[in-house]
Order: C-alpha cells, then sequence, then structure tokens
C-alpha cells in the first residue's frame, strides 16, 4: 500500500513501533487481539487496528501540498478535511478556510469564490451540484481532490446497480457529508432512498408488503428519496450500498432483511430480478477497526477509552461496541482527562458533552482499552495514554514495558 507524507506532529513513535510490531507477526490481519502493555498497576489495551486510514493520509498529503504549492494564494476546503478538530485546526491554522460547516451551512458565499483560487474537496467528497458550480467558476477541482477512494468504489457501485435497472438504498447517516455526496452521485444513474438504521428500513419494509399507503411513505421519508421517487415502482428492484463508516454489521443487517423481504413477496425463483446481490461497501479501514474493536473486547477490562473526533461517525460507533460491554468515555484530546477523577466526555446520541467523575476504579492491575477513529492521529492517542499512565504510583519503565511486549510478539 502506498505511503503517504504525513506530518511528523501526528505521528507516535510508540504507537508506530506497536503497529510495526504487529504487522510483521500477522501481515494478513488475521488476529484482531488487542496489544497489552503491562505497567504494573495499570495495562492498557490497545486495539488491534487504530488511527489514520489510507483515505484520510492521502487527504491530509495533498492538502500540505497544496499550501506548498501555491503559496500566495487563497486555499479553501469545502468543509472540514476529516472529522478531527486537531488536523482541521492545523490546517486553519496555515491559512485555510472552510467554505460551509459539516451540516452544508454556508460560511463563505459562493460569489467570493473565484477562478483563482485554490478549492480542496475533502475526504467525505462533495455533491454533484457543487463540483458543477466550481466548475462553472472555471475552479480546479481535480488536482486537490482529496475524496476517499473507497467512497469513490461506492459511487462507481451504485452507478454499475443503475445500469442495470436497480433502485439504490443508500444506508448511512442523511445529515453526513459523506451521505449527502453519495446520494447526489448515486441519483445521477438511479432512483434513490436513503435509510439510517434498522427501525426506518422496518418502516420501508412495510410500505413494500402493502401495510402503509404511498402518501405515508413520502411523509416519512421526505427528503430522503430522489426526485420522482414512485415508491410502488421503485421498491420492487433494488440494491443497498453505505456510507463507508457505518457499522458494518447493521449494513448486513439491513441487506438480509430485504432481501428477506423480497423473497417472499416474488419467490426465490425470482429473487435476482428484484434484490442485487452486493458485497459490503464498508472501507477496508472501518472493517479492520471494528473487527479490531470486537477482538479486544474479548478481553476483561475495567473501562474503555475511544479517542476521536465528536462528529466522526466511525469513532462514535467504536464507542458504541464498547459501550455495550462496560464503561466508555468518548473524548477528542488528552485535555479531556481533568484528573484521576474528573473526566470530560461526549455522548454522541444525546449530543452533549458530560463530566464524569470517580471514572477509574480503585481495583488493581487496572486494565484499560484505548482506541481511536481513522481520522485520529496517533500523537494524540500517546498524550492519552500517558496522561493516564501519570496517575499510577509504581509504574515498570517505558523501555522495559515495550521490550516484554516485542519479546511476547516473537
Amino acid at each position: 500500500m502506498k505511503q503517504f507524507e504525513v506530518p511528523t506532529y501526528f505521528k507516535s513513535g510508540l504507537i508506530s513501533s506497536i503497529k510495526t510490531i504487529r504487522k510483521q507477526r500477522d501481515a494478513r490481519k488475521k488476529d484482531y487481539t488487542p496489544s497489552v502493555l503491562d505497567f504494573g498497576p495499570v495495562q492498557v489495551l490497545f486495539a488491534r487496528h487504530f488511527g489514520f486510514c489510507y483515505g484520510v493520509e492521502n487527504a491530509i498529503e495533498i492538502a500540505h501540498r497544496s499550501l506548498e504549492e501555491n503559496q500566495g494564494k487563497r486555499i479553501f476546503l469545502l468543509s472540514q478535511m476529516i472529522h478531527n478538530q486537531i488536523v482541521n485546526e492545523d490546517l486553519q491554522n496555515r491559512g485555510m478556510k472552510f467554505i460551509m460547516d459539516t451540516d452544508g451551512r454556508q460560511l463563505i458565499p459562493w460569489d467570493d469564490i473565484t477562478s483563482e483560487d485554490v478549492v480542496i474537496i475533502p475526504a467525505f467528497g462533495t455533491t454533484v451540484e457543487i463540483e458543477t458550480l466550481l466548475k462553472n467558476k472555471g475552479v480546479n477541482i481535480e488536482t486537490y481532490n482529496t475524496t476517499c477512494p473507497f467512497v469513490e468504489k461506492v459511487w462507481k457501485r451504485s452507478e454499475k446497480l443503475g445500469e442495470e435497472q436497480y433502485t439504490i438504498v443508500i444506508h448511512g447517516k442523511p445529515s453526513h457529508e459523506e451521505t449527502r455526496a453519495t446520494f447526489s452521485h448515486s441519483r445521477q444513474f438511479a432512483p434513490c432512498i436513503v435509510v439510517r438504521d434498522m427501525a426506518e428500513t422496518n418502516e420501508l419494509i412495510a410500505f413494500i408488503r402493502g401495510d402503509k399507503t404511498a402518501e405515508w411513505f413520502q411523509k416519512t421519508f421526505a427528503g430522503r428519496v430522489s426526485e420522482g421517487f414512485d415508491p410502488a415502482v421503485h421498491l420492487q428492484r433494488i440494491g443497498v450500498v453505505n456510507q463507508t463508516t457505518m457499522l458494518a454489521s447493521d449494513t448486513q443487517e439491513i441487506a438480509d432483511t430485504l432481501r428477506q423481504t423480497l423473497l417472499e413477496k416474488f419467490g426465490v425463483e425470482n429473487l435476482k430480478n428484484h434484490f442485487a446481490d452486493t458485497r459490503d461497501t464498508l472501507c477496508y479501514a472501518t472493517n479492520d477497526n471494528q473487527q479490531a474493536t470486537f477482538g479486544m473486547l474479548e478481553e476483561k477490562a475495567d473501562l474503555a477509552i475511544v479517542v476521536g473526533g465528536y462528529n466522526s461517525s466511525n469513532t462514535s460507533h467504536l464507542v458504541d461496541l464498547c459501550a455495550e460491554k462496560m464503561p466508555t468515555y468518548f473524548i477528542n484530546s488528552d485535555t479531556e482527562i481533568k484528573s484521576d477523577i474528573e473526566i470530560g466526555h461526549f455522548d454522541y446520541h444525546q449530543k452533549s458533552h458530560k463530566l464524569t467523575r470517580s471514572y477509574l476504579p480503585g481495583k488493581r492491575p487496572l486494565r484499560i482499552i484505548i482506541t481511536s477513529g481513522a481520522s485520529c492521529p496517533d500523537s494524540l492517542v500517546e498524550r492519552v495514554t500517558s496522561r493516564l499512565l501519570g496517575f499510577f504510583d509504581d509504574l515498570r519503565p517505558w523501555d522495559e514495558v515495550f521490550k516484554e511486549f516485542e519479546k511476547n510478539q516473537n
């Protein structure tokens, strides 16, 4: 896989060494057990996979190259490069400005953008409408387009489904930049509908089975179907794609349930004419991180710390997985760890910040799980780890712990 030029301040010698040792031992990614570092009074369990993915490193490299190649020019990002405040603040501090926020609200009027400006498309991609707007202004959108290749893969899958006359069901969060982009590209090829979760899929199924009216459908899915969508016609033949950062198990459940519904309606002999047998369109990094989290949760631990941007979809799913098994704290930086008594953390579902006391149990040795989303720098994970370790006395030295870990991997 290609190696990208990422600023050294996003890297961590400790984390890189751990990842390198695990990769050398398990190049084919068959072992999802965590990396355990035993410091004596506290044991840290790092997930097998976490941190920057291919798409994120690609986006960061292109963004920094744009700065080097366009000194003196105005450089804009359509919206946040990725969902991590440290990366975005770094780019803003270097002079980049955001045209929109993550919800698509305009921060800089389109009339202010000219053909002389550099405009970077973020890793999530963007809509066909915005691409057209920029092209009409004479803006070059190809040179610094950081759209993740795995997002583009979903768009290509949608195009193929459209060519075969399937309606496209998109599993994703309707307001997320990637889902908005995928919806825009997909509807160029076929009728489209967005479902957020299994509950909304069951609403869709209720119509397919004839339990709901067309009027009910249009009201329930308003704003999430393509123009001219006729549920009586367009839900007879469907294929499923997804926002690449959704839970793989959720996407599979949605596809399996829709498939079963159409099988019951049309019979096994006609199923191929009504349901496209698409493979999951989840990106490799999201899948690796989720599988690593499942593997890590097979170990006994007292709490989990998940590090990432509070608007990061893939990170929120890791939080949900960990929270099913143990107390879990979603933090965006080491500064959220106020002391050994208090920790600030984010409730993704309530969209609220909380302060929890007595988050560290008194038992020894204490076992702490640490992982992060695909847009989180390893340097931040190291700072979080160091902050936590600072609350314990009589720690074994780092070099001794690391040598033991390395020995146990051989």
